[in-house]
């Protein structure tokens, strides 16, 4: 159980406090990831009922990262195609709200952020995703499937296919040229390394649109 200081609120932005913040600083704004990446392919989850969570969690299925997270992917995904692959998003930028009601399910550290720390997902400067063929618009093999809570999906688990070692490590190692660090309980989940200089935000996607 946490203490009283964990038990505590941190510091969350609502929609105007980020909107003042975003006029004084342009790179803080939340980018629309197709608007800015238009080759890359969305799968979100908690837009629909597959989820663990077995009900849609948002309203519409976007997806969004700080300015500077949003470049760097975008970066990422011009190096992909080199490679004839390309990212699909299951999700990025989540409202602090959303956070708390995964917590309240899971209460597992590993899969959810408590809601006295909040998600790097919340500060817009965490991304999941696995990969596309680009000549054929599918998802290529990877370990497991998303937010699949078991050992497999751990980042360096073993033994995994072959393809899906494959990819698993070509994703890696192509986000971090880029400045992406992976969770290391989760294949498809990646930290842009400025997250520390983001606050937590609670702005529903409506609110951004």
């Amino acid at each position: 159980m946490p203490n009283d200081a964990q038990a505590a609120r941190p510091v969350v932005l609502s929609a105007g406090q980020y909107r003042r913040r975003v006029r004084r600083e342009a790179e803080q704004a939340l980018v629309s990831l197709p608007a800015a990446i238009p080759t890359l392919r969305l799968d979100i989850r908690y837009a629909t009922a597959r989820n663990f969570m077995g009900e849609a969690l948002y309203a519409t299925a976007a997806a969004y990262l700080r300015r500077p997270a949003a470049e760097a992917l975008a970066a990422a995904q011009h190096e992909l195609a080199t490679h004839g692959l390309g990212l699909l998003v299951f999700d990025a930028y989540r409202p602090y709200r959303t956070t708390v009601r995964m917590w309240d399910k899971i209460q597992n550290e590993t899969y959810a952020a408590p809601p006295w720390r909040g998600s790097r997902h919340n500060r817009g400067c965490s991304v999941d995703v696995g990969l596309v063929a680009l000549a054929t618009g599918r998802p290529v093999p990877m370990p497991t499937d998303f937010d699949d809570f078991t050992p497999a999906a751990h980042a360096d688990y073993e033994p995994v296919p072959p393809d899906a070692r494959h990819y698993r490590t070509l994703l890696r190692t192509v986000l971090a040229h880029h400045g992406f660090q992976n969770y290391p309980g989760e294949w498809w989940h990646f930290d842009f390394h400025r997250w520390a200089e983001f606050d937590l935000l609670d702005v529903a996607f409506e609110e951004l649109e």
